[in-house]
């Protein structure tokens, strides 16, 4: 499951392991795991880029409807907040759980600690992508 900051990331630049993992969903390398609130914070993240020239609001829908045709649509139908000290990184974490989510993919790893508890390990792009490497 990538973390908003990893998908912010990886339409920055096409150059760090943020983008590669975006390019490695189309190959199947991996599975993401998606829902409603975390489409619209993507959605809202990546719009905030829109009035700096970054990107058009055409291009941010068409990676969303990307990321819907791409990754695990997963309900989630309970809450644990607070259980991270950010609600944003809750939501992240539920959906994580109700999806069976080995790991969050984030820069952000401080912001998760205490994951391990309920089995999602954390891992920055860069490490997640050795990872897949061994994996082969």
């Amino acid at each position: 499951m990538l973390d908003t900051n990893v998908v912010v990331a990886g339409l920055r630049s096409r150059r760090g392991a943020s983008f590669k993992l975006l390019t490695l969903l189309e190959a199947s390398r991996f599975e993401i795991a998606i829902s409603v609130p975390l489409l619209f914070e993507y959605e809202d993240a990546l719009a905030r880029h829109v009035a700096s020239g970054l990107y058009t609001n055409e291009q941010v829908r068409d990676f969303l409807d990307y990321i819907c045709s791409v990754g695990y649509k997963q309900n989630i139908f309970f809450l644990w907040r607070p259980y991270l000290q950010d609600s944003k990184d809750d939501m992240i974490l539920e959906l994580a759980f109700a999806a069976g989510c080995e790991a969050i993919i984030t820069h952000n790893q401080r912001d998760f600690g205490g994951t391990e508890r309920l089995g999602v390990q954390v891992h920055p792009p860069k490490e997640f992508l050795r990872i897949l490497e061994e994996s082969q």
